[in-house]
């Protein structure tokens, strides 16, 4: 009698899962399921196109096995997020690139595969419990990062993206899937998100900065003298504008600027005759921090990053893990620190909430469903790449739900307002 030996039985596995069929289907679910993100970043966004795309993603995804969901899974965090891996190049470390991207595709290819794993292992009905996974999947957050969710695909779409919405349409699709009729899809017009006009003109006296500055140039120290110049010219042509408010993206001052006592001098006094929101770096001593700076009528306040970037700003494994990943790959640079409490400001009598980058792309920032928020971003980062259409995107779904206005000043992107789900360009 023939034996199979356990290498030969794994490997038999990997076939089954890597298969032509299983890999075309998954790569198919997952092509529809970030189509969103690409016809964004190329202006080719239509609501009717995105809606048939994401309801066929979601219609073909909940039939199919743990090995479809797997591969679908493993593509969606890809074609979501490969970009993550762009930052390796800023620390010399171009090798890692397919390392970091087998480990998104793992990550995510796991969370696909464990519910439909525990939907076939259910006694309940199996498209049921799919369905509810990925009703749940944007409350799981990998070492805090929570740009995954589902319901994005019809952020700018003909349906809503409410939980409850999303609840209705996953509900008719696994209605008809267990029926066997397309009838049952009429009632997702019980999910269908009425248009917003909105005739506004919220920039009137407001200016949102975007700049071009790449990574090696913000930390070229021998540039800084002529980039902090730009700045304060663009202050100047604002006053004379006859502007109330200038933003200005993160960390547009590289430097730990409450220790830098002429540049604060300098923006105290403009301050005098125009607002400013302006990033830089805030050191208390000890640790560094992530900062917004609030200048207005000659005096300054800081607001502090609240929520730190994973990786990026703040190591979130264990602190042994962390010393050891930031001494071997970030020549042991320490983490920034985030505050504890969030930041409201008024500016002219008028309430902001701060909000620096990723942050603004957490849930958190949105407790008690601030009306207005100023967010400074730098995305030189992760450009060029799909990275600012997806947190555009994220803001304007962040915008639909909360109703808030969002004043976006970037940079390597093009700034912009956010008002009831509509981007607005200044």
């Amino acid at each position: 009698m023939s034996r199979v030996v356990p290498w030969e039985t794994f490997i038999n596995k990997i076939r089954q899962y890597f298969s032509t069929f299983v890999l075309i289907r998954g790569l198919l679910i997952s092509a529809l399921g970030s189509s969103f993100i690409y016809l964004a970043y190329w202006n080719l966004s239509f609501p009717f196109v995105n809606t048939l795309l994401a309801l066929t993603a979601l219609y073909l995804l909940l039939q199919e096995d743990r090995k479809i969901w797997f591969i679908s899974g493993a593509f969606i965090g890809l074609f979501w997020f490969w970009w993550i891996a762009l930052s390796l190049e800023h620390y010399g470390m171009t090798w890692a690139v397919p390392i970091e991207l087998f480990i998104i595709m793992l990550s995510y290819g796991f969370l696909f595969w464990l519910i439909a794993y525990l939907a076939e292992k259910s006694p309940l009905g199996h498209t049921a419990i799919k369905a509810l996974g990925l009703l749940l999947l944007s409350y799981v957050h990998p070492f805090g990062f929570d740009w995954l969710k589902p319901e994005l695909m019809f952020v700018q779409s003909y349906l809503g993206i409410h939980k409850w919405q999303f609840f209705i349409i996953l509900a008719t699709m696994v209605l008809s899937i267990y029926k066997k009729q397309l009838l049952y899809l009429f009632f997702l017009i019980l999910a269908y998100q009425p248009t917003v006009h909105t005739q506004s003109k919220p920039l009137q006296d407001i200016v949102l900065i975007s700049t071009q500055t790449t990574v090696q140039e913000k930390w070229n120290k021998d540039l800084h003298k002529a980039q902090f110049e730009a700045v304060f010219s663009q202050i100047d042509k604002a006053i004379a504008e006859k502007k109330t408010l200038i933003v200005f993206p993160e960390s547009i001052f590289p430097i730990f600027l409450n220790r830098s006592q002429d540049n604060l001098k300098r923006l105290k006094a403009k301050a005098k005759n125009i607002s400013i929101v302006i990033g830089g770096l805030y050191w208390d001593g000890k640790t560094p921090r992530n900062s917004s700076y609030i200048f207005t009528k000659g005096k300054v306040s800081i607001a502090n990053k609240v929520l730190l970037v994973p990786f990026g700003e703040s190591n979130p494994l264990p602190d042994f893990l962390s010393d050891w990943v930031n001494k071997v790959f970030y020549d042991g640079a320490i983490d920034y620190k985030a505050s504890t409490d969030i930041t409201d400001y008024y500016i002219d009598s008028v309430q902001y909430r701060n909000a620096i980058c990723f942050e603004a792309t957490a849930e958190k920032l949105y407790e008690g469903n601030p009306a207005r928020i100023i967010v400074i971003s730098n995305n030189g980062w992760f450009t060029p790449s799909t990275e600012p259409t997806l947190q555009k995107l994220l803001l304007v779904y962040y915008s639909k739900k909360y109703g808030t206005t969002i004043y976006h000043a970037v940079n390597m992107s093009a700034s912009y307002i956010i008002q009831k789900g509509k981007v607005l360009n200044p």
